[in-house]
């Protein structure tokens, strides 16, 4: 059974920074892909990161140059440095196994981590 555990989630002011782990479980986590999401209310769940079992990451637009992927598979631990937030990035953001060859999730889910960041 996948478990998935996000963390490092809080409020933040405009500019700062987050770093937001997810601890796995139940999967060969060093030959899976994995991906970050976030849904803010009233809106559908989006795609943020991703990357590749060889490490090779995938960005949304939006987080581009803001957003960095990483994954520790000694820890079975991925995680998403989050640089020069911004309001708009204020969503719940959860982790997940991931297609990378369309950037979808395969539909484990944690309970994922709150982020907020004030103007």
């Amino acid at each position: 059974q996948v478990q998935l555990v996000e963390s490092g989630g809080g409020l933040v002011q405009a500019g700062g920074s987050l770093r937001l782990s997810c601890a796995a479980s139940g999967i060969i986590f060093s030959i899976t892909a994995m991906g970050w999401y976030r849904q803010a209310p009233g809106k559908e769940r989006e795609f943020v990161a991703a990357i590749s079992s060889r490490d090779n990451p995938r960005y949304a637009d939006s987080v581009k140059g803001r957003f960095t992927i990483s994954r520790d598979n000694a820890k079975n631990t991925l995680y998403l440095q989050m640089n020069n937030l911004k309001p708009e990035d204020t969503a719940m953001y959860y982790c997940a196994p991931t297609r990378i060859a369309t950037l979808k999730p395969l539909g484990s889910w944690g309970q994922g981590t709150q982020v907020t960041v004030s103007s």
